[in-house]
């Protein structure tokens, strides 16, 4: 198949997460037909996990513009700009609608298990970039099937790959025998089941996050209405003067209330912090559980724990392309300098797309929070900007896609009511744009970074 006979195929989208559903809405947009193939039951399944967290960003920058031109024709109203969404919220009253105008184009239950050029494996040079791409499909009735694309947009995000409690990147020994009382994500303490898993129990939250910091603060909650309740929060480093991130001084007004919140739970006698631990064995005692750390130290038993050490990306359906990915961050190799976790926040991170974006296999991106690897903060609006610079490229507008559109103030628009619902709250810390749960920061859950 020749290149010309390529441009007739479809552009495919891998997630029908927020920067999955704007890609497409920015492909219609460019006369360019997408096709988005969702893992999940329904769009927005990866958020939809999330549902009880709010997120730091207002309605006002969670709506790509692009998915709202094409909402608009059908009376769809947007949410009132200055008020802050939970992931429920935004899943129902604007990821849903969205895949409902896009129809067809977008599959659910579609999971993506392989990415190839048509006849090529990764070595094979001859014709390369003259043939399509070629995407292996289990469908949800264990059916497969195989498509061919002419461009690849992953947003798949990172929510499916949570990190270990290993501080080796690792799991820890006996992590994954220990897994029914072990969880990943920020417990929802409003859900009944949830809420007798962890009330007049002894938890160990693990990271040093926002993620972490919610989930500590969620506990000392349930502490107070629940005395026997307890928090363990276990951190690989010390305590400084940034463990609970800048309070009232952070550039991200939400993030500082969150690790005040987490500073609250630790002196008010919520939850003890144990620092320098980095686990290395999880043993059962009974039924409860006993961490050790390298050193050797053994902590007292714990009922339940809480894993908030980061995501990263799954990259194992695309290891027939040639990506250009960062050693360390997993990030494309342009991108990676500018959302070093080490050197920037997401205030500092600014707007790009196509070129950052590239790889040495013509016409695949990592959008998204893929595009940010194991980097922590990740902005929905950048998301936007980037698959709004890709679809330009791909109908030809090299111009458009070398051109920023989007601006953000020096705080990075960053800030919002974090774990607070109340709009004074809001009020209070500013206005804002990073998410809040467990992996990402606007857009998805706040990511809970490193130890």
């Amino acid at each position: 198949m020749n290149a010309p006979a390529n441009t007739e195929l479809p552009v495919v989208v891998i997630g029908a997460g927020p920067i999955g559903l704007a890609a497409a809405a920015h492909l219609v947009d460019q006369g360019i037909e997408p096709l988005v193939l969702e893992a999940g039951p329904v769009a927005g399944s990866a958020v939809r996990d999330w549902s009880h967290v709010r997120l730091f960003s207002t309605w006002g920058e969670v709506v790509d513009p692009a998915a709202e031109k094409l909402l608009a024709p059908t009376g769809w109203v947007k949410p009132e700009a200055t008020t802050y969404p939970t992931g429920g919220d935004w899943a129902e009253q604007y990821l849903q609608p969205l895949a409902t105008v896009l129809g067809e184009r977008v599959r659910v239950g579609a999971r993506v298990t392989g990415v190839s050029r048509a006849g090529r494996d990764r070595i094979v040079d001859a014709d390369r970039e003259q043939q399509p791409f070629t995407i292996n499909i289990l469908n949800a009735d264990a059916t497969e099937e195989r498509i061919t694309a002419r461009a690849i947009i992953d947003a798949s995000g990172t929510w499916s790959t949570p990190s270990p409690i290993g501080g080796d990147g690792l799991p820890a020994l006996g992590e994954k025998v220990a897994v029914d009382r072990i969880s990943y994500r920020i417990p929802d303490l409003k859900d009944p089941a949830v809420r007798a898993r962890y009330v007049g129990k002894r938890t160990a939250v693990i990271g040093s996050g926002a993620s972490a910091f919610t989930a500590l603060a969620y506990l000392a909650e349930l502490s107070k209405e629940a005395p026997a309740t307890h928090a363990v929060w276990i951190l690989r480093r010390g305590i400084s003067g940034s463990t609970f991130g800048g309070g009232s001084a952070d550039q991200l007004p939400a993030r500082g209330a969150l690790g005040l919140a987490a500073k609250a739970a630790v002196d008010n006698g919520h939850a003890d912090a144990v620092t320098g631990f980095r686990t290395s064995r999880v043993e059962k005692s009974g039924d409860q559980l006993v961490l050790v750390a390298e050193d050797g130290r053994r902590l007292d038993p714990v009922d339940e724990v809480i894993v908030l050490t980061g995501l990263r990306p799954d990259l194992s359906f695309l290891n027939e392309l040639r990506l250009g990915l960062d050693e360390r961050l997993q990030a494309p190799t342009e991108l990676a300098p500018l959302i070093d976790p080490n050197q920037h926040s997401c205030g500092t991170v600014y707007p790009h797309g196509v070129n950052e974006l590239s790889h040495p296999e013509k016409d695949v991106y990592l959008v998204g929070m893929k595009s940010y690897g194991r980097a922590p903060t990740f902005l929905a609006m950048t998301g936007y900007e980037q698959v709004r610079s890709i679809a330009a490229a791909l109908a030809g507008d090299m111009e458009a896609a070398a051109r920023v559109e989007l601006t953000l103030p020096e705080t990075g628009v960053c800030g919002g009511a974090g774990l607070f619902d109340e709009p004074e709250a809001a009020e209070a810390t500013g206005g804002g744009c990073c998410a809040a749960p467990a992996t990402l920061t606007i857009g998805a859950p706040a990511a809970s970074g490193g130890c």
